[in-house]
């Protein structure tokens, strides 16, 4: 008996050693958030963003590899880039038909010092990885899934080939505006919300399980049945973390 407890004993000291290391290497994401060479911009959307709380959420951290769907200007693929930097990778995914404008404005950014750890990926939403970037520890997709239910996106492909770039036990969180139940994914275009029981049945469809939800950026006031672009008004939005099981 004696030797029994000693076993739980070590294994009890080990899982909190285990967790105490994970919170070790977690960065300070207030310190990020408020670093001095961030663009005035960037500190503008920080007010409808509040980008502290979701990068706890993902729990990035340094080292990892991430892939950021649908990166846009890079705004949050930049934030993703000081969490995992400097010996980490984030991999920006943008169409090669996505806005000029845009896709400088993300190039801009992998020439700063706080973008070294940027990669662009030019490539569709259903094939938005190549064959050499595997194991990847994070995907983040960001307000941007309701977008490919209306431009000819294989969802259920895009998915599968998110699953196969993460490694096991790797994370995909997903944020969006959500939509009126029953709205499914038809008001993607129109009002760019999608109904989050459809995204989460989608995502669960490839193999992903859920595992977290964030209500950090929920407004239950509402009405959900109003366009998000541009926004006038707080928009209800999910977000959700799944993981690929072992």
């Amino acid at each position: 008996m004696t030797g029994c407890l000693t076993i739980a004993a070590l294994l009890g000291a080990c899982l909190a050693m285990t967790a105490a290391t994970a919170q070790d290497r977690a960065p300070d994401y207030a310190a990020i958030i408020a670093a001095p060479d961030r663009t005035e911009a960037d500190l503008q959307t920080d007010k409808r963003r509040d980008p502290a709380k979701l990068l706890a959420f993902t729990g990035a951290h340094p080292g990892m590899k991430v892939l950021d769907m649908g990166a846009g200007g890079g705004y949050s693929t930049e934030l993703m880039a000081r969490a995992v930097g400097p010996n980490g990778v984030v991999f920006g995914q943008n169409t090669p038909d996505f806005s000029e404008r845009a896709k400088a404005a993300f190039e801009a950014r992998t020439k700063t010092p706080a973008g070294k750890p940027m990669v662009t990926l030019s490539r569709p939403f259903d094939d938005p990885v190549p064959a050499d970037v595997s194991n990847l520890d994070l995907v983040t997709f960001l307000f941007f899934y309701h977008d490919t239910t209306y431009m000819g996106v294989d969802r259920a492909k895009m998915n599968a080939k998110l699953f196969a770039a993460l490694k096991p036990s790797g994370f995909l969180v997903i944020a969006d505006h959500s939509a009126a139940a029953g709205a499914g994914a038809t008001v993607g275009k129109s009002l760019h919300r999608i109904e989050e029981s459809v995204l989460r049945r989608e995502v669960e469809a490839a193999g992903f399980k859920l595992v977290g939800e964030g209500d950090f950026w929920r407004h239950p006031d509402d009405t959900r049945d109003v366009t998000t672009q541009p926004p006038t008004k707080p928009a209800d939005e999910f977000v959700l973390k799944f993981q690929k099981p072992q």
